[in-house]
């Protein structure tokens, strides 16, 4: 298969490895792949199990912020076909800041990012609820 035949989405993410794989040290460069590449397979396969992706402190074991950013707009733009993601950092009183990864348009938006972060928020607060009654059911809380 040639370049021109790959869908428009497959280009942005392979551009953005390009890029990050010049800008990088070698070893980042490797570790962010070895990140990445199993979500970019289940993309690929669109055999995602779920909408929500998190590259946490329990899943990133020695992997630095930045290449967690990175890992995230690697992703982003795999889903999105775009290059003009930004990681933004949202500060949740309940919670703390989390970061989250959007269109430059929207990063720069500081009313957008506020209805994000009451979307956020809400949807904590409705986690915790199902969490409280999963409990008092007995039924299992990791959800």
């Amino acid at each position: 298969m040639s370049e021109s035949e790959f869908p428009p989405e497959d280009r942005a993410v392979d551009m953005y490895l390009g890029i990050l794989r010049t800008r990088m040290d070698t070893d980042d460069y490797r570790l962010l792949l070895d990140v990445v590449e199993p979500v970019l397979k289940a993309i690929d396969e669109r055999r995602l199990p779920a909408l929500d992706f998190a590259i946490g402190e329990e899943g990133g074991h020695g992997v630095s912020q930045e290449i967690r950013d990175e890992a995230a707009l690697v992703v982003a733009a795999a889903v999105t076909g775009r290059m003009d993601n930004e990681v933004v950092e949202i500060d949740l009183d309940e919670t703390g800041p989390i970061r989250v990864v959007t269109d430059a348009d929207t990063a720069a938006d500081p009313v957008r990012l506020g209805e994000i972060a009451d979307y956020i928020r809400n949807r904590h607060r409705e986690n915790e609820e199902l969490r409280g009654i999963a409990e008092v059911s007995g039924l299992p809380t990791d959800f």
